[in-house]
């Protein structure tokens, strides 16, 4: 994945006007591409690495277009039976040259989109296709399409580099090497707090946050991202948050899969949100050592709070699970609903407390929210964007 050179695809004759398609770069997925006519085309999604299922993320290059035709995209193995292009979600497309020359990046496009089951079915399988018809804007282009917009590894080392490299932003944000994945990718952790004047830091309560455990939900990246911006800004609010916490940050729990173009898996095949109740160091690297570092943090400081950031693809809106008792306890900032309610409070337009859940399933049960709220954190979360 790292160090291959796309091929560069020769056309036949000079009038061939084939799009030519190419997603060999890093968190490209895109397997495979039928012409069914003119301007008309189905595509195949590649399967997470080691599975047969998880089509969802979809990233690819697409060169040799005419402008101003009606083109049609059909992409045919999708997996889930539902999705928010039902709902008026629309394709992303980057086009280098309105970049170059309008500083236009990506944007939403796509007509009479349609997501459908088909009858591709095999092995008793069911699969979904979505279609939809759009122009290219300029002849003789480079552009590109995906699913959400694309937060690579190489984006967030940058945005590393460029924290560490601030004078700064550098004194109270220290970027350390968690552990490193499978393939040998670094999985960082950033401790964000000011320094302490009086040598009371131990005094103050810790909060964790983690994003990217599924590698196709890029949104959780540009929440990371936001989150990084303001909690590192110059702000009165900033201050006293850093003032008041320290903040354990892991940006990016799944590289391996980000690097690849995965959807939900590692490069073992495994949800690692799955896996936050397994002591296979050796499978699950960046999961044994986050929990490891919450364990170790919990015997040094009170935890506010845990949240790790995920992205939704069938629910709308900006919302929280959380882990609910039966009896909960008597004082009222132990509700685990306070946090997401006060959330909604100051942000109305933005999250939703209505669709809020607060119950413990069994299916749930590995999960990074379940398992660090019976380790006794009890503000424990995942948050979910659309």
């Amino acid at each position: 994945v790292r160090g291959l050179c796309p091929l560069k695809q020769i056309l036949h004759q000079k009038e061939d006007n084939t799009l030519i398609f190419e997603a060999r770069f890093e968190s490209g997925n895109l397997q495979k591409v039928v012409k069914v006519n003119e301007f008309e085309y189905q595509l195949s999604l590649r399967t997470d690495l080691y599975t047969s299922r998880h089509t969802q993320w979809y990233y690819f290059q697409v060169s040799n277009m005419q402008a101003g035709m009606p083109y049609r995209f059909t992409i045919v193995n999708f997996t889930s039976r539902n999705s928010l292009y039902k709902r008026g979600l629309r394709p992303l497309l980057y086009s280098e040259a309105d970049a170059k020359k309008h500083k236009v990046g990506w944007r939403r496009t796509g007509n009479e989109i349609k997501y459908y089951k088909n009858n591709a079915g095999q092995g008793g399988r069911q699969y979904f296709s979505l279609t939809w018809t759009f122009q290219f804007p300029h002849d003789q282009d480079t552009c590109y399409f995906a699913h959400c917009y694309p937060y690579t590894y190489s984006n967030l080392q940058e945005c590393l580099v460029a924290i560490s490299k601030d004078p700064v932003k550098s004194k109270f944000c220290k970027i350390h090497i968690l552990c490193r994945s499978l393939a040998g990718n670094i999985v960082y952790v950033l401790n964000i707090t000011n320094p302490s004047k009086s040598g009371k830091g131990t005094e103050r309560k810790a909060v964790i946050l983690t994003a990217r455990v599924h590698p196709g939900e890029t949104n959780s990246s540009w929440i990371m991202k936001g989150f990084l911006d303001y909690i590192l800004g110059d702000s009165g609010k900033a201050q006293l948050l850093r003032d008041n916490f320290v903040f354990k940050v892991v940006p990016m729990l799944n590289p391996d899969g980000v690097i690849v173009g995965n959807h939900r898996c590692s490069l073992t095949g495994q949800d690692l949100n799955r896996k936050y109740r397994s002591n296979v160091k050796k499978c699950y690297p960046s999961i044994w050592y986050t929990r490891n570092m919450i364990k170790r943090v919990m015997g040094e400081r009170d935890v506010f709070l845990y949240c790790d950031i995920h992205g939704h693809n069938r629910k709308q809106n900006v919302f929280m699970y959380g882990c609910e008792r039966k009896q909960q306890a008597k004082a009222p900032y132990m509700h685990p609903r306070i946090f997401p309610f006060l959330l909604s409070k100051s942000c109305p337009d933005k999250f939703s407390f209505p669709d809020c859940r607060f119950r413990v399933r069994k299916s749930k049960e590995g999960t990074g929210r379940v398992v660090m709220w019976k380790m006794g954190i009890n503000n424990s979360y995942t948050l979910e964007a659309s």
